[in-house]
């Protein structure tokens, strides 16, 4: 009878007894009822008690809503491969393993959810929300599909390292390192941040050398094209004029040299296009065993003017990698090993393995370094420095700044380098065609005009 007096008296002052739905700072989601004036005031007692609100209503309302109120409440998904899984949590697990985020997108995401983090937002809402700001647009549709996949995954108790190492074809070691890295130094927001910069940084360095090298390869691929058209379509008919204007006289040289080029290109047309293919795929196949990749990084290594861009760009890449990993607070030998699998260069593959045993066993960074020929001794001398002030990661990131701007430079001088070769390519071998096809016209002339 008590209870029923408080109640009237509740009913009496306005006061209404709400549900809500709230998550606390774990991201983990609590339900409950609290009896307050109005919505505004139930969101205040939930502050107080550190909880974020999700969704509140009155509970009366909810009993009269009966459906309806279950298609609007949010239901907290259930553990990851439980039988209840929803089925939009199984074709998110389903699609999200065939899906592929673009760098781009990826760099978008990683930002934004550093951003939300910064601002106080727990993991889970930040990540829900993100996924909502996906809608339906098909440049965002990978980012969706992976998302309810991730939701689901850390809603079901795995940590956000865990459910990212699920996605190796978008979220690679060196990113689910970064992340773990995060979680155990509870500076999660921080260490995306500087992931977002590093994704940043090495898409501007791959665009820059696309863009370096576009431009010889197009006046290259030009040149030849218009080699091969004079050669096939303009030269044997000239060779016929020749032989009907001049027979019996000596061509020059250089037009009997570019008049045979002509026929065995005519004539093998099939055999060249098929030596041609077979060339491709042996260099194909050749390149992906281990013993092809390491021959053909060792020729961009040693052969200039190309190697000095290579070296360069992998120095680069080193420095900033493992500087990046150190500075989120990742174990040296656990850096080292990312470094190793992110690398893209076998000889660097080999040095950071020369470097991961030195390490273990005592030694320092810098030792193995001086005997491996792509490292400069400049680098390894502000290496040893780096490790013996302790400052190894900000030094790391220093060489791997500078070393940034110096590709840009190489990038440059090496476009310089290019544009006269092409030009000097075009004349020599166009200019040899039109030649070799007017020293007859010369005899013709001189004949007519004889006769």
């Amino acid at each position: 009878m008590a209870d029923k007096a408080a109640k009237k008296a509740d009913r009496s002052t306005g006061r209404v007894e709400f549900e809500y739905l709230a998550m606390d700072a774990a991201g983990r989601e609590l339900k409950g009822t609290l009896e307050a004036g109005d919505e505004m005031e139930v969101v205040a007692k939930l502050k107080q008690q550190d909880l974020f609100p999700i969704k509140i209503w009155q509970a009366k309302q909810a009993k009269k809503a009966g459906k309806e109120k279950e298609k609007d409440k949010p239901k907290a998904p259930k553990r990851s491969g439980s039988a209840g899984e929803g089925t939009m949590q199984k074709l998110g697990r389903i699609l999200g393993l065939g899906a592929v985020l673009k760098t781009k997108i990826l760099c978008i995401f990683t930002r934004q959810l550093s951003t939300m983090l910064d601002a106080g937002l727990p993991l889970l809402l930040s990540l829900r929300t993100l996924q909502e700001q996906c809608g339906r647009s098909l440049r965002y549709k990978p980012l969706k599909i992976i998302l309810t996949d991730i939701v689901g995954r850390v809603e079901g108790g795995m940590s956000l390292s865990e459910a990212l190492s699920a996605h190796p074809r978008s979220f690679n070691r060196l990113y689910v390192g970064l992340v773990r890295a995060g979680e155990a130094s509870g500076a999660m927001e921080t260490v995306l941040s500087r992931l977002a910069e590093y994704i940043e940084k090495s898409e501007r360095m791959k665009k820059k050398v696309k863009a370096g090298m576009t431009y010889p390869v197009v006046v290259l691929t030009i040149a030849l094209s218009i080699t091969l058209g004079l050669m096939i379509f303009i030269v044997p008919k000239f060779a016929t004029m020749f032989d009907e204007l001049l027979e019996g006289v000596p061509l020059p040289g250089l037009t009997m040299f570019v008049m045979g080029i002509s026929n065995i290109l005519v004539n093998n047309v099939k055999e060249l296009m098929g030596s041609i293919f077979l060339l491709v795929v042996f260099a194909n196949i050749t390149f992906k065993t281990k013993a092809g990749k390491y021959m053909f990084d060792w020729f961009s290594v040693t052969m200039p003017p190309l190697n000095m861009l290579v070296v360069k760009t992998c120095v680069g890449r080193f420095c900033q990698t493992l500087g990046t990993l150190l500075q989120a607070g990742v174990p040296i030998l656990d850096a080292l090993q990312i470094t190793n699998e992110t690398a893209t260069n076998e000889l660097m593959r080999k040095a950071i393995e020369r470097v991961y045993n030195s390490v273990s066993v005592g030694e320092k960074v810098a030792a193995p370094l001086e005997k491996v020929r792509i490292f400069p001794g400049m680098v390894v001398r502000m290496i040893d420095i780096g490790e013996q002030t302790g400052a190894l990661p900000d030094m790391l990131m220093r060489i791997g700044k500078n070393y940034d701007e110096e590709v840009e430079q190489a990038l440059e001088s090496l476009i310089s380098l290019i544009e006269p070769l092409m030009i000097v390519f075009l004349a020599v071998v166009i200019g040899g065609i039109v030649l070799a096809l007017f020293l007859p016209l010369i005899k013709i002339i001189e004949t007519l005009g004889g006769g």
